[in-house]
């Protein structure tokens, strides 16, 4: 390879800062999760960034709002210095975080392929509504805003969609009265 195709490469992940390194600046992002950080929750799926189960959140400073990012068609130079957060850095120590026992608790998955960005896609909702919460009204059109264009072949998605509603309903500061 061309030394000019590489970059100083180094991010925040999930909490922890990576060593930097040189990598190929077109590399794309669920490469370097799942081949140089073994962080293999993360899915390739379509390749192309239709499906939507590669979804990270990323934040391009540390007070920035998440954001999802689609890791299989991003190449890490667009995120070099920043931090991404993936399915992995979810659930605390020895606990699931709410969505994840939620999805369990209704059985909201199937094969599961897709799961890791509809997880993203709804922590992301999730932290945004901490910030500015919706009328109880809006609540299913914020849903189907954040995870209307994740694809999932298994469920017909009103699972993940039940899931997600009771966790936004029952965590106080998210829905306004």
């Amino acid at each position: 390879m061309p030394e000019g195709d590489l970059i100083s490469f180094q991010i925040r992940v999930n909490g922890m800062l990576t060593e930097p390194r040189q990598v190929a600046a077109d590399l794309p992002l669920i490469d370097f999760l799942q081949d140089e950080l073994g962080l293999t929750g993360t899915k390739l799926c379509c390749g192309i960034g239709v499906c939507r189960a590669c979804t990270v959140a990323v934040r391009n400073f540390p007070q920035a709002p998440a954001v999802p990012l689609l890791s299989c068609s991003t190449p890490v130079s667009a995120v070099n210095g920043q931090e991404v957060r993936t399915v992995e850095g979810l659930a605390g120590p020895g606990a699931l975080s709410p969505l994840q026992q939620s999805f369990l608790d209704h059985f909201a998955f199937q094969c599961g392929y897709c799961t890791p960005g509809f997880l993203m896609a709804a922590t992301i909702l999730v932290e945004r509504l901490r910030a500015r919460p919706i009328p109880r009204s809006q609540c299913d059109a914020a849903i189907a805003e954040a995870c209307g264009q994740h694809i999932c072949r298994c469920t017909g998605y009103v699972r993940y969609y039940q899931a997600i509603r009771q966790v936004l309903l029952e965590t106080p500061g998210l829905v306004l009265a």
